[in-house]
């Protein structure tokens, strides 16, 4: 049976850094970034940690192993990741400073665990567990994750804006609580 809560010790930050590595481009096949989606940003533990005392990372945990996971990384971070600071820019300029939102740093689930409802619980868990205050959750989606875009549609996350860095076309979803 799948628990889903939000990240308590250092092995459960651990399993979400494997589970991360497994699903890097580095790291899959062409086809499989196709078919299956990718993530986008590699963490370290120091990081992961530091997000985690912020506003607990939302797991799924299954016989004790982490399954799935979406990292919760409150808008104080919007200097840490180098690749997410023109995302925490263009959220500003669409939604105003003033707003209260957390922003759903990367999700992903395991292999063996895909099409079995772990992606769409790992967000209802997350609204669930949002600090007092905030009502909005936020995410950015490569533009080449076709799967990663479906599947956020399909919870009821809406476009914000689209904006380009480079190559990269990137998509901004908006999820309300």
């Amino acid at each position: 049976m799948i628990i889903y809560k939000q990240a308590e010790t250092v092995r459960e930050l651990e399993q979400i850094l494997d589970l991360q590595q497994r699903n890097l481009p580095k790291n899959i096949s062409q086809e499989e970034r196709e078919k299956e989606g990718f993530v986008t940003v590699e963490h370290n533990l120091d990081l992961l940690r530091a997000m985690n005392a912020m506003c607990g990372h939302i797991i799924a945990v299954d016989e004790q192993v982490v399954v799935g996971y979406a990292l919760c990384m409150h808008p104080n971070f919007a200097d840490a990741i180098e690749v997410l600071r023109p995302m925490f820019h263009e959220i500003e300029k669409a939604l105003g400073p003033k707003d209260n939102y957390m922003v759903m740093g990367q999700i992903c689930v395991a292999k063996s665990h895909r099409r079995q409802g772990v992606f769409r619980k790992l967000y209802q868990t997350m609204k669930e567990k949002l600090p007092k205050g905030f009502d909005k959750i936020i995410t950015e989606v490569d533009g080449k994750n076709r799967r990663s875009l479906e599947a956020h549609k399909a919870v009821g996350f809406e476009p914000l804006t689209i904006y380009q860095t480079g190559e990269r076309e990137w998509y901004i979803l908006l999820l309300e609580r």
